[in-house]
């Protein structure tokens, strides 16, 4: 193939767009301005030790299982991935303790001892809803590029099968349907929380999010080395099949012509001519002049009211005591509703719900497992408005916010020792890294009916100017991420496509007759 790409950004969704591109023949560099790969899937050093600070639940092998399969490798032969058994560890105190297995029967069974048979029959009717959901979306949104309105998405989906399109409940709340399934409001903010994981509300979300709940309980699996071991497996990949990788280099602005992207000038001066240009960044980036004024034009801005949350993560290394750990554990507050109101507020909350990714633990521990002897490695998120680029904690408001997320787990049981080895990061820390997004992790908030239908798509306004990564669609998380990598190689090698110039072929009169079109697909 001919045709020259440039991928600015090497995250999850850039690094698959550049294999992609790579296995097909295309001449790939990728630009990035850290002087690792991953973007989001990073490890931060503290107290010695590696510590994960980026995603750390991995979901739908399959998706990057078919990438190694097409760049013409096998992600086994890279990665050592395992399941895990335990999906995650719930708490809401010391005595309310549920577990999610891989085995949908012992969750079942778990969430009948936890409240009752009929929560257990609840659960029942709530996975199969979830599944539908699923199995309708997947291939007509999911593995698709972005549609505008229901109506493509109706003509995807089937025009015979009219009743799909409200069996994916767009416009009913999460928690109200929720409310359907559990009596028990544990189990409704448990089953809401799954919302967070693209930095939205269950009580603003539509009820079709309901989906991420299935893709977690058909596969949870744990990479030796963590995301990272991840992020640099597609490296190799892709530099395999000829990608370049500049690494601590930016990119000042994206150049254009009449015909779109042109190429990149990097901020040394260098300029590298491209005919493809897959920007791996948050499309906030590119609409408030991040990558130049040529390309500002390229996206639409997104309302502060819009962005997704934010985050206040610890990194720690320390000792604990009391709970007993798996690898995912998350610790719920008493008032679900009034933590949401305060991040409506722009407000870091008050009784925060707490995330533990344990990175030495297994996830197959049960309870009364000799826990790990001395310090262990943490990774600890509290949901924080996406306020960074206004707002800069002082140093009070950051021993607060630790104060409340240590009363959080000590509520549930969780003793953590006396001024921990840690590094926390704000809002205003992922604003730095990801600049214009006020620190927003995940894009868009899916709020409302029309958020999937809003959320930036691969192509842009600028013609060979592309987005890809975990704030485009399909949305938020490791693998849509690679998803949004399919999409955007798939949309990159249609532009190079129709610009290959044609063979000559003899034919009588000695002219060709073949058009440029034809022989691009010919």
């Amino acid at each position: 193939m001919s045709g020259k790409a440039v991928v600015i950004g090497a995250g999850i969704g850039g690094l698959v767009c550049a294999a992609l591109l790579a296995a097909r023949g295309y001449d790939v560099t990728v630009i990035e301005k850290e002087p690792h790969v991953g973007g989001k899937a990073r490890r931060l050093a503290v107290d010695g030790q590696p510590i994960d600070a980026g995603p750390t639940v991995f979901t739908m092998r399959e998706v990057f299982e078919e990438v190694f399969r097409v760049c013409g490798s096998d992600i086994h032969s890279a990665l050592s991935i395992k399941p895990a058994q335990v999906i995650a560890r719930h708490a809401w105190s010391q005595d309310e303790r549920l577990d999610l297995f891989a085995d949908p029967m012992r969750s079942e069974e778990a969430i009948g001892d936890f409240a009752g048979a009929d929560a257990a029959r609840g659960y029942r009717a709530f996975r199969a809803e979830a599944r539908r959901i699923y199995n309708i979306l997947d291939e007509s949104l999911l593995r698709q590029s972005k549609v505008f309105w229901p109506l493509p998405l109706m003509q995807r989906i089937g025009l015979t099968r009219v009743g799909d399109l409200a069996a994916i409940r767009p416009y009913e709340s999460l928690w109200k349907v929720l409310g359907e399934h559990f009596q028990d409001q544990r189990l409704r903010q448990l089953f809401a929380r799954y919302t967070t994981y693209c930095g939205s509300s269950p009580f603003s979300s539509p009820a079709t999010l309901m989906l991420i709940a299935h893709v977690e309980a058909r596969g949870v699996w744990l990479i030796e080395g963590g995301m990272s071991a991840l992020a640099e497996a597609l490296r190799t990949l892709a530099e395999a099949n000829g990608a370049r990788f500049r690494l601590g280099e930016g990119v000042a602005r994206i150049e254009t012509d009449r015909k779109g992207a042109s190429g990149v000038v990097l901020t040394g001066g260098e300029r590298i001519a491209a005919d493809a240009v897959l920007c791996n960044a948050d499309p906030a980036a590119l609409a408030h002049g991040c990558f130049g004024e040529e390309a500002q034009r390229a996206v639409g801005r997104v309302p502060q009211g819009r962005r997704s949350l934010s985050a206040m993560v610890w990194l720690a290394h320390a000792k604990t005591g009391g709970f007993p750990l798996s690898r995912h554990n998350v610790f719920f507050s008493p008032d679900y509703r009034a933590e949401f109101d305060q991040l409506k507020q722009g407000r870091q909350i008050d009784d925060p719900s707490v995330y533990i990714c344990a990175q030495d633990r297994a996830a197959d521990l049960a309870e009364g497992t000799a826990a790990p002897t001395g310090r262990e490695r943490f990774q600890v998120i509290v949901n924080a408005p996406a306020n960074g680029d206004r707002h800069d904690c002082t140093q009070k408001e950051l021993d607060q916010c630790t104060r409340s997320m240590t009363r959080s787990l000590a509520r549930c049981g969780l003793e953590l020792e006396a001024d921990f080895p840690h590094r926390l990061v704000t809002p205003a820390d992922f604003d730095a890294l990801f600049p214009s997004t006020g620190g927003a992790l995940y894009g868009r908030a899916s709020h409302g009916w029309a958020a999937s239908f809003l959320r930036q798509g691969a192509a842009t306004r600028i013609p060979g100017l592309f987005c890809v990564g975990g704030s485009t669609h399909p949305g938020a998380g490791v693998p849509m991420a690679a998803l949004s990598g399919q999409i955007g190689a798939r949309a990159a090698m249609e532009r190079l496509a129709s610009m290959r110039p044609s063979r000559r072929a003899a034919t009588a009169g000695g002219m060709s007759t073949r058009s440029r079109k034809t022989a691009s697909t010919a």
